[in-house]
């Protein structure tokens, strides 16, 4: 069986009388690009600075490929890593700043400009080299602070949410880039967000995090199509929610009553758990509901209730409405074809039901 890249077993940080993580066991393969995913305060960043070395758990073991790291220090867990501000010297070449983690190390003089020239044509900005970090842009500082990660031929790259200071184009460009990057290297990543568009966007698992615990790990279309908790369906995505009863379950899948689409059938592995004659919570992604004409044909397999759309949240591409159904407000998103309805339009909801999900009662 293979060493894991970072194994957490029981980890507990506790400032005070506060606990920031409580009791989080993770195992991350070699190579794999995990992010910790959550709202501030979740203690994504604090477990995070505790694999780093910044911070000393107050319980638990932390592994690095196979070796306890409790107690090593920072410098000698052979890690990358980058932040939020990225903390390029400013009085530091490009060339310098890339190369100070290979001299800290003792690098043979003549080994580190062929390194650094690498990590830079790497990061695609090898014509840089002479240039200090206040003469690049916000998006070549992430870049440089990339390749400084990089060239010390890191165990684990870790990354502070390094995406947050660019501005939304670039910070897309650079989620494609920096997945590109890590796919060539083959390292260990663990990336912190709390934006849900580059944890599934980017990773191959995302441990979803909340209250210092961990809600759910999985691949990003396992906790977006089946969210073990209320909370991972509310975080990753626009979803309705409504109370649902057990029918029945078989091996094809379950049957589930939710108002007000009445008797529904899920896919077994979307409801995991669910027992006959219990309550549950059936999750419906906004996605998942497709506004139409109300005289159009409903298409086999769909379900379909009748709204009328109170607001109108034109996105470009889609449009995210709201329809009252009943003493509801549902939210629907859709992609554009041909013009929006519009506020106040009766409209008709169609549904897939084998696109939605349940939860167990205790979820």
């Amino acid at each position: 069986m293979t060493t894991p890249a970072v194994e957490l077993t029981d980890i507990v940080k506790e400032f005070g009388a506060f606990t920031a993580v409580h009791r989080m066991s993770l195992s991350i393969p070699e190579g794999s690009f995990v992010t910790l995913l959550g709202p501030s305060g979740c203690g994504k960043t604090t477990t995070l600075r505790m694999v780093a070395g910044l911070l000393d758990p107050s319980e638990g073991e932390i592994r690095i490929k196979g070796r306890r790291v409790n107690e090593v220090p920072i410098h000698k867990r052979n890690l990358g890593l980058v932040f939020q501000n990225y903390a390029l010297f400013p009085h530091k070449t490009v060339f310098d700043n890339v190369a100070f983690g290979l001299r800290y190390r003792d690098v043979p003089k003549s080994e580190i400009a062929p390194k650094v020239k690498a990590a830079l044509e790497l990061v695609q900005l090898p014509h840089l080299g002479e240039r200090y970090p206040r003469q690049l842009s916000g998006g070549q500082q992430q870049r440089i602070a990339l390749a400084r990660a990089i060239v010390i031929e890191p165990d684990v790259l870790l990354l502070d949410e390094p995406l947050s200071a660019l501005d939304a184009n670039l910070r897309e460009d650079m989620r494609v880039e920096l997945k590109r990057i890590q796919d060539q290297l083959g390292v260990t990543t663990i990336f912190v967000t709390h934006d849900q568009s580059e944890a599934l966007a980017m990773s191959d698992f995302i441990v979803v995090m909340s209250a210092g615990v961990v809600e759910q790990v999985g691949a990003p279309e396992e906790v977006y199509n089946a969210p073990a908790s209320e909370f991972v369906a509310r975080f990753l995505g626009a979803s309705n929610i409504f109370e649902a009863a057990v029918r029945s379950v078989d091996d094809d899948g379950v049957i589930v009553d939710a108002d007000p689409f009445g008797d529904l059938p899920v896919a077994a592995d979307r409801a995991r758990g669910a027992r006959p004659g219990t309550p549950g919570k059936l999750v419906v992604r906004a996605e998942h509901l497709t506004l139409r004409r109300p005289d159009t044909q409903v298409a086999e397999g769909t379900v379909r209730i009748d709204g009328r759309v109170e607001t109108v949240d034109y996105q470009g591409q889609a449009v995210r409405y709201f329809v009252r159904v009943g003493e509801r407000q549902l939210q629907a998103i859709n992609m554009i074809d041909g013009h929006p309805f519009a506020e106040g339009a009766e409209v008709a909801l169609d549904l897939k039901p084998r696109e939605c999900a349940l939860l167990a009662v205790d979820a």
